[in-house]
């Protein structure tokens, strides 16, 4: 019989090896937070996706061939993708000038931002925010904005892909 020692260390080395499985499967969620800044005067925004979902949405969308680990064309292909599919726009519906800023992969995640001058007499804001709803009809896009210290958050999915947010 196992001493319970030895069924302890066997649970703590295999309990990595579960993760790494458990992670492997799509998760099909993204979050994006858009950011007042009153510092910079700028509205910022942060998309983070799930590196795996990312390279695997990117190869049915790119090609077989797209590696966003290996290739910065490839990152840099899903990161037009994504603000091409992401739009801000104030309470009239004219829209926000959003400035690429480029993108980064951090441990399991590929981020992707972008910005813009904060709208003078901003009241409200509307979000918009497709991507990845045509690889996966499933796919969630949570957004958080925050301005003056107050969070407000919307789940975005295919069949509302855009939410409206009243300061």
């Amino acid at each position: 019989m196992m001493s319970l020692r030895r069924l302890l260390l066997l649970l703590t080395l295999l309990t990595p090896l579960l993760g790494v499985n458990a992670s492997a499967h799509q998760q099909q969620e993204a979050v994006t937070q858009v950011l007042f800044n009153p510092r910079t005067g700028n509205v910022e925004v942060m998309h983070r996706f799930r590196l795996h979902d990312a390279e695997h949405a990117s190869r049915l969308l790119f090609g077989a061939d797209a590696d966003l680990l290996g290739s910065q064309a490839d990152r840099e292909r899903f990161a037009t993708y994504v603000h091409e599919r992401f739009q801000l726009a104030d309470g009239s519906g004219a829209a926000l000038d959003l400035t690429p800023l480029g993108h980064e992969i951090e441990r399991q995640f590929l981020w992707v931002y972008a910005e813009a001058p904060i709208p003078p007499e901003l009241s409200a804001l509307r979000v918009r925010h497709e991507s990845l709803f045509e690889v996966w009809p499933e796919q969630a896009n949570l957004v958080n904005v925050e301005r003056d210290g107050q969070i407000r958050s919307a789940i975005l999915q295919a069949g509302v892909p855009e939410s409206f947010f009243q300061f």
